[in-house]
């Protein structure tokens, strides 16, 4: 029997991650914001949407999302303390634990979330540099 209720994502959360994987501060975020949306958004309201469980306002999200680069429903539904506690689950330090994993067979592909959204986060900064790179020789060009 489970006693614990189960809580869901972390919306506010996982937009503090993603935005602090692309190197946006959250005054870069509410000015970005400020221009989508035509409203007033200070760093302060975006640290009061990141305390959020949920983002009611569906506008918003999108617009969040549409500037952190990832779908809205990444941000609904990404549980991050879900993929640290199955990683950290599946370590032990029991020798007999240990043992029987150096006699199973290595050729098995495992996979593990973190390292998959780490990479794409990766790749994704790899992109944004690039683009960053060519705006900016394209903005000089220009002048």
């Amino acid at each position: 029997m489970q006693t614990q209720s189960k809580k869901g994502p972390h919306v506010g959360r996982n937009i503090q991650t993603i935005r602090y994987i692309r190197g946006i501060s959250q005054a870069d975020l509410g000015v970005q914001l400020e221009e989508r949306l035509n409203r007033p958004f200070s760093q302060q309201l975006v640290s009061d949407i990141e305390g959020r469980d949920n983002v009611e306002d569906e506008d918003l999200l999108k617009q969040i999302a549409e500037i952190l680069k990832v779908e809205p429903e990444a941000l609904k539904n990404m549980d991050l303390n879900e993929a640290i506690n199955i990683f950290g689950n599946s370590f032990s330090e029991n020798s007999t634990q240990q043992i029987n994993y150096k006699n199973t067979v290595h050729n098995q592909q495992t996979y593990n979330p973190l390292d998959k959204l780490i990479e794409l986060f990766e790749k994704e900064k790899a992109e944004l540099k690039a683009e960053v790179e060519r705006l900016s020789k394209g903005g000089k060009k220009r002048k």
